[in-house]
């Protein structure tokens, strides 16, 4: 599998990065290790991972889970520099302490806490999973309202937290330094005072990014060109919707929409199973069809063809599903799919 650095950094990583939300939830440890075996085998040696994980529902009792699960799996298989990992301390808008939001301190403790679960001496990427000031991610789009933010104080917590991250790269328990649902401005301030300040420029940005949502393609994409910056783009495959799996309201057993309902929830994938998404998933699946594509396979490498640096994030359940994703990985979509695709989106954007 191809290699590619995380923006200006030196760390290398696979082209495809394999994403552990599920792990110690709906996917059991055993499971876990056996993609996790797989992926490697494939060259996918970049796991990316969270201290809030397993998700679906996130649970006090359950935080930290997902990392220590690839902890355990780190002891017993031993992969040293051969695997790359990135995980994430949990913003304000999540479930752990009590939504409080970090500062430099708190990234601290994080870290160390994150080294021990995972059973690692460094970091490869740690990101700042949500902005304290807010953010628009996750269906926040249509009630975002930026005009009580205090500019001074959002800059002052960047100096606080990048100063935290500075240290913890001068100890060497990381090697870079990341985002996550972060705006084309936040991207920007972020790198701005790292210069200022001599700590570690962002050399990544954790966003959504699918056929279904691309919010990305414009300011953030200029600004990730101009700052060397890698989109490390999760729900590829909007949240399985792309796959078809969920079409004519289906709900498999098992699946992340079935397990949310099972927990209480509404299992409509955060917002993502709407009337208009369902539509544009038949359009989706018609235009596989006709250019010889498999909807999986073709979601995921129409990413690595986008005029910015992309690591898509690919979460599968099972193992039996991430076999199925590696057989496609590697065909190129010729210039005839890339138009059908470039219409597919001009008839369905913004569907969610």
């Amino acid at each position: 599998m191809k290699r590619v650095n995380l923006g200006g950094s030196d760390v290398e990583v696979s082209e495809i990065c394999l994403g552990t939300m599920t792990f110690g939830n709906q996917t059991a440890p055993e499971d876990a290790f056996a993609q996790m075996d797989r992926a490697m085998d494939a060259g996918m040696t970049f796991f990316d991972c969270a201290e809030m994980y397993p998700v679906n529902p996130v649970r006090a009792e359950t935080v930290g889970r997902s990392e220590q699960i690839i902890g355990e799996w780190v002891a017993a298989r031993r992969p040293g520099d051969r695997m790359q990992i990135a995980t994430k301390i949990t913003g304000p808008s999540q479930m752990v302490r009590d939504g409080a939001p970090f500062d430099g301190a708190t990234v601290t403790a994080c870290i160390e806490a994150s080294l021990r679960r995972l059973q690692v001496e460094r970091i490869d990427l740690y990101q700042l999973h949500w902005p304290v000031r807010g953010s628009y991610a996750f269906r926040q789009t249509w009630t975002y309202d930026p005009s009580k933010q205090d500019r001074a104080a959002t800059i002052a917590h960047m100096q606080d937290v990048l100063a935290a991250l500075k240290a913890a790269q001068a100890a060497g328990k990381i090697r870079a330094a990341g985002l996550s649902n972060e705006s084309a401005w936040g991207l920007t301030r972020w790198i701005d005072v790292a210069e200022q300040i001599g700590a570690p420029r962002m050399a990544a940005i954790q966003n959504e990014y699918s056929l279904l949502y691309r919010p990305f393609d414009t300011d953030l994409a200029e600004a990730a060109v101009n700052e060397d910056v890698t989109l490390l783009s999760y729900s590829p495959l909007a949240a399985g919707l792309l796959t078809g799996k969920y079409q004519g309201g289906t709900l498999p057993q098992g699946s992340r929409a079935a397990v949310d309902k099972a927990h209480g929830g509404q299992g409509n994938l955060g917002g993502r199973r709407t009337e208009r998404a369902h539509q544009a998933v038949d359009l989706w699946l018609k235009l596989c069809a006709e250019h010889g594509w498999d909807p999986v396979h073709l979601a995921i490498n129409w990413q690595l063809t986008r005029p910015f640096k992309v690591v898509p994030i690919i979460g599968t359940t099972t193992d039996t599903q991430l076999a199925h994703l590696i057989e496609g990985l590697g065909r190129v979509p010729d210039d005839t799919t890339l138009a059908a695709i470039a219409q597919f989106h001009k008839a369905t954007a913004m569907p969610y």
